[in-house]
């Protein structure tokens, strides 16, 4: 499924004035929290790649992985609602809304579970525990973005912003 049909199908899950509850709201929120992780993981992955390879210290490493997270993260959410021909300045407001808690929360979890891991941030990006610690702190991170993010689409926030101003 493509991105822009994932998102006009989040919409449809958000056309009820009903508000989401239950089974719907869990998986609604694992929806958005692998949306969001998705956006996330590029930037990560990327940022660690480059950040080993280019021998930068474990805080610029870090540093560079959250930017890219961020940016991916909010890309992810960005592009779909311009295409869907919303306005630029309405686009950025409504990804930006959607989606800094979560990202912020799971760039916390990655981050911290990277650099507690012995010896993760110093591995080489041919070596299992690089490559290990940073799928386990991925998905630690998509574990931890799960409540917030259900308790923001309940009531609303979050994600939830970004599905429904694809339904109007």
């Amino acid at each position: 499924m493509d991105h822009a049909h994932h998102h006009a199908h989040h919409a449809q899950d958000h056309q009820h004035s009903a508000p989401v509850a239950g089974a719907q709201l869990n998986a609604t929120a694992f929806r958005a929290t692998l949306h969001c992780l998705s956006g996330c993981a590029v930037g990560e992955v990327l940022g660690m790649i480059l950040g080993t390879a280019w021998g930068l210290s474990n805080g610029a490493t870090v540093a560079l992985s959250v930017l890219l997270a961020f940016a991916f993260g909010y890309t992810f959410t960005f592009l779909p609602l311009l295409r869907s021909g919303m306005a630029l300045r309405s686009a950025l407001a409504v990804a930006f809304a959607a989606d800094t808690a979560s990202i912020t929360l799971m760039e916390i979890v990655d981050n911290a579970i990277m650099l507690v891991i012995p010896g993760a941030m110093g591995a080489g990006l041919d070596e299992v525990l690089f490559w290990g610690s940073l799928a386990l702190s991925l998905v630690l991170a998509g574990a931890a973005a799960f409540p917030l993010n259900r308790f923001l689409i309940q009531r609303g926030q979050g994600h939830a912003l970004a599905h429904a101003e694809h339904s109007h």
